[in-house]
């Protein structure tokens, strides 16, 4: 299964880094959609991400129109004004959204998609895609969550829901613990 992670008009290179490592982690693809507040080769961004960039599968985009017409093979194009793209899984990650995070059924080959850390996602696109925005609870009055961890916390509810293919489910810890519980209950 395949999870991808769309950053628009990222602005500070330490959360794109955080967020490179947790889609290297994770197996999801990470597209990055321009204009970026920093270079790729931004030594802030290469520490956040730390050793794990091999593990990285990323696709750069120089704007929202040239992303939309990459991933809909040409379907989706638009210069002045936002598409619709309820035909396709994409699911916009706003404060302000209606529905919460943990309502949709994320189906494989899902993008969910995370505004800058200024701007957020552009309200033309949202308004043109209700049904598809989703939001996180939190406290009345607070602006948001820290952008790669909101992006952590969508990243593994879709994982969640699909039973985290591809990831180890269990650690060198859980297996030793469990070898001790059967020797002693052969006592």
């Amino acid at each position: 299964m395949t999870l991808n992670i769309v950053m628009l008009k990222p602005q500070i290179p330490q959360n794109s880094g955080n967020v490179a490592r947790t889609c290297a982690v994770t197996g999801a693809r990470l597209h990055l959609v321009g204009p970026m507040g920093f270079e790729i080769d931004d030594k802030k961004l290469k520490r956040a991400g730390l050793d794990y960039w091999h593990f990285l599968d990323i696709t750069y985009h120089k704007d929202i129109h040239e992303f939309f017409t990459n991933v809909s093979g040409g379907k989706l194009t638009s210069v002045n004004s936002m598409p619709d793209t309820s035909a396709y899984n994409f699911y916009y990650f706003e404060t302000n959204a209606a529905k919460l995070y943990t309502e949709p059924e994320y189906e494989d080959g899902s993008f969910i998609f995370f505004g800058s850390e200024i701007e957020g996602i552009d309200e033309a696109l949202l308004y043109k895609n209700p049904s598809q925005c989703v939001r996180f609870p939190i406290l009345a009055g607070a602006r948001s969550l820290n952008l790669s961890n909101a992006v952590a916390i969508g990243t593994f509810e879709v994982l969640r829901q699909w039973g985290f293919p591809k990831l180890k489910h269990f650690g060198e810890m859980a297996e030793s613990v469990e070898g001790q519980i059967t020797s002693d209950l052969q006592l």
